[in-house]
């Protein structure tokens, strides 16, 4: 049989772990759907799904057929939309994900520039502060800030940005400037983290690193939240360089103990293209890397 015809089938039937409906998906007979997988087995001499009467489920080998066939059929694609044309004009939907204030102040304004610049274009914008997951989630392009761990996806780096301590001029003149993080044990603090009743911040190096524990006064999980509470004059608050940006531009906020810093945080875009690439992916990026990289406050 047509080796792509086989992972066409298979990759209807493992997504939707259904023969049936892997059937209706392709307008095929659940015969010559069953006898495709037969003969795919076969041909690979593995098992790829385990089969019941109540349900199909991929095995080990089957998962990473799966997303081997994926990749395989979606570069067979994007050749041959390339060597039509098609890809001149970018169309169809875009997936993108950043972290919720990264998002709102970085990525927005680019997706409104690229989607007034090609009109057969939709967007879905996914700002979150969690980790998203490109390949279970479906999504094309990732805005990550940190370090990276190894992985399959393709990374490019656009900028960096630094972890700050800050407060208001109000606080800072009302309660002094700690000269070293152990002076933070005499402060008020407020947490932008998980609900806890202690937080542990690192400064400096990380083969030497200052650890000091403390208790917060105020503990938010957004962002915004601790933002608000600093400019407020409520306490010391830590953060990443770009979520502040305004405020320290303004005045509202000041850092503090900045020769006690870690190194900075790189941003990379994430993506999981092929080396053929759709034109809305490949021009998204181009664009979103452009306007991070000439950023100041991301530079």
């Amino acid at each position: 049989m047509d080796q792509i015809h086989l992972m066409n089938v298979f990759v209807a039937v493992g997504e939707d772990e259904s023969f049936a409906s892997a059937a209706r998906r392709l307008d095929l007979s659940p015969a010559a759907v069953t006898r495709a997988i037969s003969g795919l087995e076969e041909q690979l001499g593995v098992k790829l799904l385990l089969r019941t009467t109540r349900n199909v489920r991929l095995t080990e080998a089957g998962r990473r057929y799966l997303d081997d066939s994926r990749n395989i059929l979606a570069s067979i694609a994007e050749a041959n939309e390339m060597a039509a044309g098609v890809n001149s004009a970018p169309k169809g939907n875009l997936s993108v994900t950043a972290s919720v204030l990264f998002g709102k102040s970085y990525v927005m304004p680019c997706i409104i520039n690229f989607l007034k610049q090609y009109p057969e274009v939709e967007v879905s914008a996914y700002f979150l502060d969690r980790v998203v997951n490109l390949v279970d989630e479906g999504i094309d392009v990732a805005v990550r800030i940190g370090h990276l761990p190894d992985s399959s996806l393709k990374a490019l780096r656009v900028g960096q940005v630094r972890r700050v301590l800050c407060a208001s001029p109000e606080y800072l003149a009302k309660n002094g400037v700690p000269q070293h993080p152990s002076d933070l044990l005499r402060h008020t603090i407020i947490a932008a983290s998980g609900i806890s009743p202690r937080v542990e911040w690192k400064f400096g190096a990380v083969d030497d690193p200052t650890m000091v524990r403390m208790k917060p006064r105020l503990t938010v999980t957004s962002n915004d939240a601790a933002i608000e509470a600093a400019t407020s004059g409520l306490g010391i608050c830590r953060l990443l360089s770009y979520q502040i940006a305004s405020e320290l531009t303004e005045g509202r906020l000041k850092i503090v103990l900045a020769d006690y810093e870690e190194a900075q945080w790189p941003v990379h875009l994430l993506h999981r293209e092929s080396k053929f690439g759709s034109s809305k992916v490949r021009n998204f990026i181009d664009l979103l890397a452009e306007n991070l990289r000439a950023h100041p406050h991301l530079n």
